[in-house]
């Protein structure tokens, strides 16, 4: 007797079909993430940063267990349905649990004594973090989410947008892909509506070869192709530049349509590339790129010295 497939089960049986969204799984992403930044700083020239960037990623990973299932509403995923729109957009939807999660991340750095530990110079900004209200808080969080961090700012920031990271990731790991719908423009996040950190060329099943953009505040990745500028959509006009004698497993994509650049991961070149830390390890690239006509297109949210100093220099 013949019957009627589902969409799903048509979707298994074409070859061709890849992933339109990959959601992040919050119990492994953040270990493996912290994994991989000790691994780029052997030998890089800024290990000491990279070893401390790693305990908060560390923190992120034990602040994650802390965290119960947040209830998606039903009708807030129609309406992004109904109206392309994305799903929580991140200014909208800031979870009151990253103020507990920011707490956590802080307890568990200021408990390591180790080496790596909470850096003396920071001590005191870290102090002056936590004795915030729920307000002051939210109010610098939100100036982050929206990339006007300022330089007093410039020592919390990564432990503000840390918090925000373990929270928002762990609400989208509860969605499925049917849930994410199609979004415009293509070039923000279709569930939170950040911007992308970074692109990787993912390898393995049905993602090998393609390009996905991931999002660098709730770390959801969506399928852009390649021959689009990952920051306007221009087809015109792309290129990429990388550095000298490098394994080119991370490259700076670049469009004279817009005048950005945003770096291009590729898991072809390197299998254990990841798209936040391979950025943020690459950061000389980022000071080539600073002699060139091209403007970073967005930051890293674990790093806002950029963004920071534009705003101190400004008249």
């Amino acid at each position: 007797m013949q019957r009627i497939l589902q969409a799903g089960e048509i979707e298994a049986l074409d070859r061709t079909h890849f992933p339109r969204i990959l959601l992040p799984s919050p119990a492994s992403l953040f270990a493996e993430r912290a994994a991989r930044v000790r691994q780029l700083a052997d030998g890089n020239p800024i290990a000491d940063y990279l070893h401390f960037i790693a305990k908060i990623i560390d923190a992120q990973h034990t602040a994650v267990a802390t965290l119960a299932a947040t209830p998606l509403d039903k009708a807030v995923l129609a309406q992004a349905q109904a109206h392309s729109m994305p799903l929580l957009p991140a200014l909208e939807h800031i979870d009151p649990a990253w103020q507990g999660v920011l707490d956590t991340l802080l307890d568990t750095l200021s408990a390591d004594t180790g080496s790596g530990g909470l850096p003396e110079p920071l001590q005191p900004l870290i102090a002056a973090l936590r004795e915030l209200n729920a307000d002051e808080r939210d109010a610098i969080a939100r100036k982050l989410l929206q990339k006007e961090g300022s330089a007093r700012d410039i020592g919390i920031s990564p432990f503000v947008m840390a918090a925000l990271q373990v929270t928002f990731a762990q609400r989208a790991s509860q969605l499925s892909e049917s849930d994410v719908p199609y979004t415009d423009p293509a070039t923000i996040c279709p569930v939170c509506a950040s911007e992308p950190v970074s692109s990787v060329l993912r390898i393995g099943g049905p993602m090998a070869g393609h390009r996905y953009l991931h999002c660098g505040t709730c770390c959801t990745e969506w399928q852009m192709v390649r021959v689009k500028c990952s920051h306007c959509e221009s087809t015109q006009g792309v290129r990429y530049q990388g550095i000298e004698g490098g394994k080119d497993v991370v490259m700076a994509e670049t469009c004279d349509e817009c005048g950005s650049y945003r770096k291009i991961i590729n898991q072809e070149k390197d299998p254990l590339a990841e798209p936040l830390a391979d950025d943020l390890a690459s950061l000389m690239l980022d000071l080539l790129m600073g002699d060139t006509k091209y403007q970073r297109a967005s930051p890293n949210p674990l790093l806002y010295v950029a963004v920071a100093e534009e705003e101190s220099s400004a008249p």
